[in-house]
């Protein structure tokens, strides 16, 4: 719904003219707006106090940049963004369509067919929306729109540029809603991190949201319903058959015990889909756009949020295991009552998709490296599925390098060299034929430490971000801690002369892992808005 502007409302982005106010939220307000074009648009507005905060306009650019790189067919396409504007705002296609909490409201649970419906269109956004290297962190009812072209998922991405800038989060706000909101995401004191089973969790409680009209961990308050994620099951009663245990998978307390956006998809395409499955939403109206998010609430998503413009009224290997034991949900309760500033500072975010993207065929490697994270390390199989065989395709390979199985040289795509790691400790460039030459990605997340397999180097032997005296910031070898330092993120940038996968390197902290052709040496630098000038291909040296 259009509720028209407000007085002080602007009246112009940049080249776009603001027709109406659509919603509101912890983040900012989103509008209506007409594009240069003609083209009717949502522009999400951020909140004042944030414009002056230099890291958070860095991170947001950093977001965004990411966003775009989300293939449009199953989400809100990122058009524009002006990070430097006062406020900075971004601009998205404005999708027609109720969101699912809008429908559910109005019409009740959904049938069989209809939940099936939206079990497929959410998991096939959260495959592309992994696979480019992207966590959502605020899936929703709300987040959902019911389009005449199918399910859209909105809003993925943005909200860690406000989540890890925690100094602007405001008493009793946590980035999310509650109610969506995966175990770790509570769990702060333990550093660990949130990586695409953030997403998965939601998507659970989101379809059960859709067959039941009430969460799965619902509670009287917020509270209440976060200690029920941490410390109960989650109630399924009026879900049933085979849906039922993906969505029971997807809420597991433990992230490693959760399928991946690609798993959820093979389950559900290949388990029978219920008779008379049509388009879920039932009728859709206009409306729809983004969330400006980022307030927490204990319910279903809806109050003002800004979707559809609607006026809401009310595996493989072994896995390591961590109890979350009464520690974490005392902790919540501290989180979640007024006075408290909350914030996490997470530490990586970027993944990368199989060289196919994430509709790649055949068997996922374990910890979903087709959905975009690394596969398990402890994993003793090879994407074959046979032990200690030789990858069979291109796509197994990718698999199996990410997942650190197979030493790899780091090809540096602009200049035909590859990294070394002699003893000294000081990262070059060679023809890729010596000892120090050869590396194994050693999965952390969604990201990856890189460690040297040269048998000189006992101590220091991954590499990492050091600083000189001048404050330029190069890579050398480094203990294998993870940290800001030595975690990196790996994301797909094309491909090299001889057809395989690029990608550019990166640091969270430092920036991007360049060639400087007149210093002759590998940096490390933040871009900006400039291109990646230095790619890499990993090229397979056989198992690790």
């Amino acid at each position: 719904m259009n509720d028209g502007l407000r007085p002080g409302d602007p009246v112009r982005l940049g080249g776009y003219e603001l027709l109406g106010r659509l919603g509101e939220g912890g983040m900012g307000s989103v509008f209506l707006a007409r594009s240069p074009q003609g083209r009717r648009v949502a522009v999400k507005v951020v909140r004042s106090e944030l414009a002056h905060d230099d890291e958070f306009r860095g991170r947001f650019r950093s977001e965004v940049n990411r966003a775009r790189q989300v293939p449009p067919f199953c989400t809100a396409e990122v058009l524009d963004a002006d990070p430097d504007h006062d406020p900075p705002y971004l601009v998205v296609e404005y999708v027609e369509g109720p969101s699912l909490v809008r429908v559910i409201r109005e019409q009740g649970p959904m049938t069989a067919a209809g939940v099936h419906g939206i079990a497929v269109g959410v998991a096939t956004s959260l495959t592309a929306i992994h696979g480019a290297g992207v966590i959502h962190r605020d899936l929703k009812p709300a987040n959902v729109l019911i389009a005449p072209g199918g399910i859209k998922v909105i809003d993925f991405g943005i909200a860690r540029a406000f989540e890890a800038t925690s100094q602007h989060t405001r008493t009793n706000q946590m980035v999310g809603t509650v109610a969506y909101m995966a175990p770790e995401r509570f769990d702060t004191a333990s550093g660990r991190q949130v990586g695409p089973a953030a997403d998965i969790f939601a998507w659970g409680a989101v379809v059960a949201f859709a067959a039941t009209g009430r969460t799965p961990f619902e509670g009287e308050s917020a509270t209440a319903t976060a200690m029920r994620i941490l410390t109960q099951p989650p109630d399924l009663a009026g879900l049933g058959g085979p849906l039922r245990d993906l969505v029971s998978r997807a809420l597991a307390k433990e992230p490693a015990d959760r399928p991946t956006a690609r798993e959820l998809l093979d389950g559900l395409l290949t388990s029978a889909a219920p008779a008379g499955s049509t388009d879920p939403a039932g009728t859709a109206d206009p409306g729809g756009t983004a969330d400006p998010g980022g307030t927490v609430d204990d319910g279903s998503g809806g109050g003002g949020d800004g979707h559809s413009g609607a006026t809401s009224t009310g595996p493989a290997g072994k896995r390591r295991r961590r109890l979350i034991g009464l520690g974490a949900a005392a902790a919540v309760v501290a989180v979640l009552v007024p006075g408290v500033l909350v914030g996490q500072q997470l530490l990586h975010d970027r993944s990368d998709a199989s060289p196919t993207g994430a509709g790649t065929t055949g068997t996922p490697t374990t910890g979903a490296a087709a959905t975009g994270g690394p596969a398990s390390p402890s994993a003793a199989t090879s994407p074959s599925g046979t032990p200690g065989a030789s990858p069979s395709t291109a796509a197994d390979r990718t698999r199996a390098m990410l997942a650190g199985q197979r030493r790899i040289l780091l090809h540096v795509v602009e200049i035909d060299r590859d990294l070394s790691l002699p003893f000294d400790g000081e990262v070059k460039v060679g023809d890729g034929t010596g000892k120090d030459a050869l590396f194994v990605l050693e999965p952390v997340g969604v990201d990856y430490m890189i460690k040297s397999l040269n048998p000189e180097i006992a101590h220091r032997p991954c590499l990492g971000v050091k600083l000189d005296a001048e404050g330029y910031a190069f890579l050398v070898g480094a203990d294998c801690q993870p940290g800001v330092a030595t975690v990196f993120g790996i994301s797909r940038e094309g491909r090299d002369d001889k057809g395989r996968t690029s990608y550019s390197v990166i640091s969270e902290k430092y920036g991007v892992v360049q060639w400087s052709p007149s210093q002759k040496k590998i940096y490390v630098e933040h871009l900006g808005d400039a291109p990646i000038a230095t790619t890499f291909s990993l090229v397979d040296r056989g198992a690790a």
